[in-house]
């Protein structure tokens, strides 16, 4: 299995606009950061966890051709925004067309329902998204294409929960600001876990660093990595130097294998 980090940034990304700070003005490509977003290879099939509006970018700069669908963790637009350019992949070998599979919880179902009206409309006209949404029961397992993948819900804010997804052994977290102890069952054993971590301060809708380092000391992973990191996390070679053991900053671009 593969991990690929699409994105590891927060929902302005960085650099910040209108930023001057000096992570914002870092020339470390580490320090630069699309919107949150990841692919996983296993099993000869391919799937993307969000689309935000970084999508475009980030499929042309990792070559990607074909995807065989996409999860998405909740109705943000940082992880959401992208969806219209699905378009490529359904026409890329036209007149063949590849319908896009995108699963979704029901409140992120529903935001895409209003946001991208146009590509669910009876009459649709031509050249818009082609697209297959799958709603999927929180506390069921999905299979797609023969692969097993596991949700797993975290809150987000009191308003908002997010989903994060087990697939094999590997567990990919963002946008948790808590998770019960149920849904911590269902990390048990796993190999690498991916985790958000939005800064070192407490923050109302994300997990703290320490935060994160503490769900990780309790699931204790052979490895672990942060995402979703904003421009206050700090330079990237100096914030590494913070984190307890095992635990690594992810950054844009970074793949990293796990065994199956």
């Amino acid at each position: 299995m593969k991990l690929t980090f699409l994105g590891t940034g927060t929902s302005q990304g960085v650099p910040v606009i209108g930023c001057r700070c000096a992570v914002c003005r870092s020339h470390d490509p580490r320090d630069s950061r699309l919107r949150t977003a990841a692919m996983v290879e296993v099993g000869g099939k391919r799937f993307v966890i969000d689309a935000g509006p970084d999508f475009r970018q980030q499929m042309l700069r990792a070559e990607v051709r074909h995807i065989d669908a996409i999860l998405l963790t909740h109705e943000h637009k940082d992880h959401t925004g992208g969806i219209d350019d699905v378009r490529a992949f359904n026409f890329v070998d036209y007149p063949t067309i590849h319908t896009m599979h995108i699963y979704a919880n029901a409140p992120t179902s529903r935001t895409l329902l209003k946001d991208f009206d146009y590509a669910f409309a009876e009459n649709r006209y031509r050249g818009v998204p082609v697209i297959a949404l799958h709603t999927f029961d929180e506390q069921m397992p999905l299979n797609i294409e023969g692969i097993t993948i596991t949700p797993i819900v975290g809150q987000h804010s009191s308003r908002f929960r997010s989903v994060g997804y087990r697939i094999g052994r590997l567990a990919y977290l963002t946008d948790f600001s808590g998770i019960d102890a149920a849904e911590r069952r269902k990390l048990e054993g796993v190999d690498t876990l991916v985790v958000n971590a939005l800064r070192w301060e407490p923050h109302d809708s994300h997990f703290s660093v320490a935060e994160a380092e503490a769900l990780i000391r309790e699931v204790a992973p052979r490895r672990a990595l942060l995402t979703h990191l904003s421009h206050r996390i700090g330079l990237f070679e100096e914030a590494s130097k913070r984190l307890g053991r095992g635990v690594e900053l992810a950054y844009d671009g970074l793949e990293i294998e796990i065994d199956e």
